[in-house]
């Protein structure tokens, strides 16, 4: 026999109450579990529909951005050159200026040579290595004027560097601060043309181009190139091209480059011959010159 109450053992109605208490308190840790497994849920789908309305909205400012303020100088999307390399000044075009039009020589005893080219496009070189020296002799002696348009149509075609689209930016630079070097520098980007599908010159080797065609005001051209100033003119001016007409022509759009335009006519022979391409600027300003301009009408005199 031994000392003290015997053990006690809980009723029946104690072990369903405890029962029914630990079940409470495990419903309510459920409960409180699944608040916060939804609260993560909408965070995290709050979250990511954040992400995807940023990602829609950048893309959608980048596809439809404003239009961009135009270098001095070409106000008509290119740069006219004539007598003596002198470049023509304008004003930089505001944002929604439609680019101005510049008027040949109705008489055509000057010549009006446009070329819109893109820096990286193959044939492009080829035209301009050919013909530069001819042409930039009829500027200089003021028989002719050239107007080049440069065209990023090639900016995904350099390996994600977008060159075509640098390389007019830079020109657009050495236009707004040295008009008189563009045709200088035009030179030198084709003398080192990059191949096509290549990632083509740094930003440091335009600048050092820059050099070589001794454009003043170094500093601020180089600062303009590193900045992109002239990135989202130059896409606009590619839009305006493609979208056409092209001014002073029949073209309608820009279908590639590049396009050669001698008094308004289309120039469309072999682009490594530059004695074909002479004999296209002589007819064509032979044919500019014999048009028939209307004759004023005579001053009807007195008669005895």
């Amino acid at each position: 026999m031994t000392n003290g109450d015997p053990a006690r053992h809980p009723t029946n109605g104690e072990r369903r109450a405890a029962a029914r208490d630990k079940a409470r308190q495990l419903r309510e840790a459920h409960r409180k579990q699944e608040r916060r497994r939804r609260v993560v849920i909408r965070s995290t789908v709050i979250a990511a529909v954040v992400a995807v309305a940023a990602v829609v909205a950048v893309v959608i400012v980048s596809s439809i951005h404003s239009p961009a303020h135009g270098p001095a100088n070409m106000a008509s999307d290119g740069i006219l050159i004539g007598k003596g390399m002198k470049a023509q000044r304008t004003p930089g075009a505001d944002p929604d200026a439609r680019p101005a039009v510049n008027k040949p020589d109705a008489s055509g005893r000057t010549v009006s040579i446009v070329t819109y080219v893109d820096y990286l496009c193959p044939y492009c070189g080829e035209f301009e290595r050919t013909n530069a020296d001819q042409i930039g002799m009829l500027v200089d002696s003021g028989a002719a004027t050239v107007e080049i348009h440069p065209i990023p149509l090639l900016a995904s075609h350099s390996a994600g560097t977008k060159y075509s689209l640098r390389a007019d930016n830079a020109a657009a630079c050495v236009a707004n601060y040295d008009p008189d070097a563009f045709w200088a520098f035009n030179r030198e980007l084709f003398d080192h043309q990059p191949k096509e599908n290549t990632a083509g010159l740094t930003d440091q080797q335009l600048k050092e181009l820059v050099k070589k065609a001794k454009v003043n005001d170094y500093d601020a051209v180089s600062r303009c190139i590193d900045d992109g100033r002239f990135n989202a003119w130059a896409q606009d001016a590619l839009d305006r091209t493609l979208a056409g007409p092209i001014p002073n022509s029949s073209v309608k759009q820009l279908k590639g480059t590049p396009l050669v335009l001698v008094n308004g006519r289309q120039y469309k022979g072999a682009l490594n011959d530059a004695e074909e391409f002479r004999s296209f600027i002589l007819k064509a300003q032979a044919d500019t010159y014999s048009t028939p301009k209307p004759s004023a009408t005579p001053t009807p005199t007195a008669t005895q």
